[in-house]
């Protein structure tokens, strides 16, 4: 029994975490990308259009993510249950949408003294977009976890 979980966990983060790039990185729109993140506070902006692009972000990414692990399960012969699929799917949407508003990443970075990593944008690297997807991995790897029970 624990070996079949184990199997069907990592066949689902495998497919969770490639759709989740493609979806980040191909799917999403320049619109999106750019706008996901805006909140009223800064000058030119508005929170209800960072929201709204948010939003559609994450309905594509989500149904991205759904394609994927029903076609490739499906392929491997790997049975999820609805619910726990349904679940996990949900759990991977709400942390994504609360990552890229931005805002909440930056306030959790700079809760647990991660907030000059956060703002580093130099020497090759970029310390918001690395937490981010560490943020996106470390749920990723819940999702699994619910999709595979």
């Amino acid at each position: 029994m624990t070996s079949i979980r184990a199997v069907r966990f990592a066949a689902v983060y495998a497919l969770l975490r490639a759709s989740a790039d493609v979806a980040d990185h191909w799917i999403q729109t320049d619109h999106q990308a750019a706008t996901k993140g805006q909140h009223d506070h800064a000058e030119g902006q508005s929170s209800a259009a960072g929201r709204r692009a948010c939003a559609a972000h994450v309905a594509s990414y989500t149904a991205t993510q759904a394609v994927v692990l029903l076609a490739g399960t499906r392929l491997l012969g790997v049975r999820l249950r609805p619910v726990p699929l349904a679940a996990a799917l949900a759990v991977s949407a709400v942390t994504h949408y609360a990552a890229d508003r931005r805002e909440p990443l930056r306030r959790l970075a700079d809760a647990t003294g991660k907030g000059v990593f956060v703002r580093l944008a130099d020497h090759g690297l970029n310390g918001g977009y690395l937490l981010d997807q560490s943020w996106h991995h470390g749920w990723e790897t819940a999702a699994a976890l619910i999709a595979s029970a």
